[in-house]
């Protein structure tokens, strides 16, 4: 096992911080037709899209692997819980990897729509990758690093739950963007 140094300077922290803030802000969202969304837009489109899913009897269904999977489960408990949307998250291991092994991962998107279901991705990574372009809303947050892509994921989901349950934050000038 390598040596590891415990210690972590402020600035790292910061810098740390500071560039998954740039991740998030900087996500890119397209439509089904690849033009570009703008933020707000598309997490408004994403909440009318919910509530018509909802108001129709219908549920929110998350899909995740390895760790999305994880963020897949919280968020079908926090949409269902806290935002009163029904949801569930297809997640059992045994389910998606013999799916994706027989049929290939790209299916569920094309089974979505072929049960005319609207559908949201949330991708990463490099920009050619092939979810980045299959939903009616894309997000796709530019980083190379698991960590950033999925805890950018999780905060996306989060802002349009938040929003849902009425959620509102004032937007601040700090000091330091004031100058």
């Amino acid at each position: 096992m390598p040596k590891v140094d415990f210690y972590v300077a402020g600035n790292e922290v910061r810098s740390y911080f500071t560039t998954l803030s740039h991740c998030l802000t900087e996500t890119a969202v397209t439509s089904a037709s690849h033009d570009a969304i703008e933020m707000g837009q598309a997490i408004s489109r994403v909440m009318e899209l919910a509530y018509q899913a909802h108001a129709a009897g219908n549920k929110l269904i998350f899909v995740g692997n390895g760790g999305s999977a994880a963020i897949a489960s919280h968020m079908a408990t926090d949409y269902s819980k806290n935002g009163n949307v029904r949801s569930l998250a297809l997640n059992d291991g045994s389910m998606l990897t013999c799916l994706g092994n027989d049929l290939g991962y790209s299916h569920a998107v094309n089974a979505a729509r072929a049960a005319q279901c609207a559908v949201v991705t949330l991708s990463g990574f490099t920009p050619d990758n092939p979810l980045r372009g299959l939903g009616d809303i894309n997000f796709y947050l530019a980083s190379d690093r698991y960590g950033f892509v999925e805890i950018g994921h999780l905060t996306i989901c989060h802002a349009v739950l938040d929003f849902i349950c009425g959620l509102r934050v004032p937007y601040r000038v700090s000091p330091a963007t004031a100058a």
